[in-house]
């Protein structure tokens, strides 16, 4: 289990995230659209530089949704390795078997 101020602090990143994505995204088309004069582009840059850093969404980790865990998260159930076993034992993921031959 993962502590608890981490996974505060990664809903704080993401709510942070969530907050900036259309200023991010506007900047950025801004600064790649050749179009626009290099002086637009250059404040535009200045602009993106000055939100707060986590409001990128690099800065996000997968987290297991049960125990918080940042490491071996499977992407499209969002479950660790560990919790991603213990389910499929039980049968409580949809559409998984266990192989054997």
């Amino acid at each position: 289990m993962a502590k608890k101020s981490v996974i505060a602090r990664q809903n704080k990143r993401q709510r942070i995230v969530n907050k900036y994505a259309a200023k991010r995204a506007d900047l950025n088309t801004i600064i790649r659209d050749l179009r626009v004069s290099e002086e637009e582009r250059w404040a535009a840059r200045i602009k993106l530089q000055s939100l707060p850093r986590d409001s990128s969404r690099v800065r996000l980790q997968n987290r297991c949704k049960i125990t918080g865990r940042a490491r071996a998260v499977y992407t499209r159930v969002g479950l660790c390795r560990n919790k991603f076993r213990e389910f499929a034992m039980n049968g409580e993921i949809p559409g998984l078997t266990k192989a054997s031959w």
